[in-house]
């Protein structure tokens, strides 16, 4: 009876997770729009790095002046989680041809009661494995979950999933895990506030410098 209530149970958490997901696709089909608009204002560079994620990746303003030397686009969406991503990767990331991929997905996942280290990190390799089945060669750079003050409370969740993902990466062929956290930290380990804007989420150009020496070293130049 026991045995048979478990698997009751799990069947359910289960089914609330597939409706959790189809509840949230197309949610960003606005911004989608508006991006494919943009391709046909303005020529888009071939081959170019595609820089992809959530806010953290949508909100870097000064990214291609960053890196102009390497032909980047911006395809982050404010909000997205993993799945997500996922959804619209054809979109956001297959149809551009990518030379190399930047991705940060997850830190929207963390403060989801739903969502588990386990599931944050199953479902950060199942999109790798998504892109990996388009683009089996193409360089692919992870950037690890940031410290952001505002999920402070997460931090060992945080930490857990960034571990499990740098051991998962570092046997996956033309891949780079990048971990970003360690470098947003105070000496002390405490998290640094002044590297955020007021919603403690969200970073300041500060943050996005300390972004750019990580990266900088592992982005492929056109030829």
């Amino acid at each position: 009876m026991m045995k048979k209530l478990i698997t009751v149970v799990a069947l359910s958490a289960i089914l609330c997770s597939v409706k959790s997901y189809a509840q949230q696709k197309g949610r960003y089909d606005n911004d989608v729009k508006a991006i494919l608009a943009y391709d046909k204002m303005y020529q888009v560079p071939s081959h170019p790095v595609v820089f992809v994620g959530s806010s953290s990746i949508r909100k870097w303003d000064d990214l291609q002046e960053m890196f102009g030397n390497y032909k980047v686009i911006n395809r982050g969406i404010g909000g997205a989680v993993i799945d997500d991503i996922a959804y619209y990767a054809d979109q956001l990331m297959f149809h551009y041809q990518p030379r190399q991929i930047v991705l940060y997905v997850g830190d929207n996942d963390v403060p989801r009661a739903e969502e588990t280290v386990d599931t944050i990190v199953n479902k950060t390799i199942a999109l790798y494995k998504q892109i990996r089945a388009k683009l089996p060669n193409v360089p692919l750079v992870y950037i690890s979950i940031k410290p952001s003050p505002s999920r402070e409370k997460h931090r060992g969740k945080i930490e857990a999933v960034n571990k499990a993902l740098q051991q998962f990466f570092a046997g996956q062929p033309n891949t780079k895990f990048i971990d970003v956290y360690p470098l947003m930290l105070a000496k002390d380990g405490s998290f640094r506030r002044e590297l955020f804007q007021p919603d403690m989420t969200h970073m300041v150009p500060q943050g996005y410098h300390i972004w750019e020496k990580a990266l900088k070293h592992y982005l492929i130049k056109p030829e």
